[in-house]
């Protein structure tokens, strides 16, 4: 291995003759193209993308979807999962209005440690994006018409005690560390949006990408920052 690694760095820096000729070589090696044919590239990327297509819808419908629903505890019509299935993880109930769609790329992840079995209620029309991680630590409430954008993070629960001791020994958080967190009807949290516990978010309220909201936010408005703050009511002049 040192050897190999020590010819890469010889042919890097060496300036003889012997070792950029064999660099040159390996390049050409390397950055080699096949000369692009138009009709038959073309041709050849639809045949992929309509084989790749239809083996991915195959797997949504007869392999994915069902394994998930069977997950839930209720699950409404027209459900929509795309792009594999949701890492779920912990003790959770979960329930699902109707024509909601979820991102596979997802973690829906309930607290362990405590005595009661947490809660996820998503209502109708939802559309949960990529990379989201709902933690519930108690309840969770997503509301209709809900939208929630990629990499969102309902953070129910810390996960860890503020102990430090009690960190260092691995012990869960304390009671008091978790609570509710509720989106009404409407709301629309933009990418990178954290909301920890025992916040609600107001009817039709947007937050703006990467924003952590920390306390509740009243229905109706815009808001952004960290900690989230109003911006103005939706329907104001700019």
């Amino acid at each position: 291995m040192q050897l190999i690694y020590s010819t890469k760095l010889w042919l890097k820096k060496s300036e003889t003759p012997l070792a950029r000729n064999t660099m040159a070589m390996i390049n050409k090696i390397r950055f080699f193209e096949v000369p692009q044919i138009a009709l038959l590239h073309k041709s050849l990327y639809w045949l992929h993308v309509f084989i790749k297509n239809g083996l991915e819808n195959s797997m949504r419908v007869f392999y994915w979807t069902p394994l998930f629903k069977s997950r839930l505890s209720q699950c409404g019509k027209q459900f929509y999962l795309y792009s594999g299935m949701p890492l779920v993880l912990g003790k959770l109930t979960i329930s699902i209005g109707d024509n909601t769609r979820v991102s596979g790329l997802s973690t829906l992840c309930g607290r362990s440690s405590g005595e009661m079995t947490p809660e996820l209620v998503i209502g109708s029309n939802v559309d949960i994006g990529w990379q989201n991680s709902i933690n519930v630590g108690q309840k969770i409430i997503i509301g209709d018409n809900v939208r929630l954008a990629g990499k969102v993070f309902l953070a129910g629960f810390p996960g860890h005690p503020l102990d430090a001791k009690k960190r260092a020994l691995g012990l869960p958080e304390e009671d008091y560390q978790t609570g509710n967190i509720i989106l009404e009807n409407d709301v629309w949290l933009a990418t990178g949006v954290t909301v920890l516990a025992g916040v609600t978010i107001g009817e039709g309220t947007v937050v703006g990408a990467g924003s952590i909201v920390t306390h509740d936010l009243p229905a109706g408005v815009i808001a952004a920052g960290s900690p989230a703050k109003i911006i103005k009511s939706i329907g104001e002049n700019s």
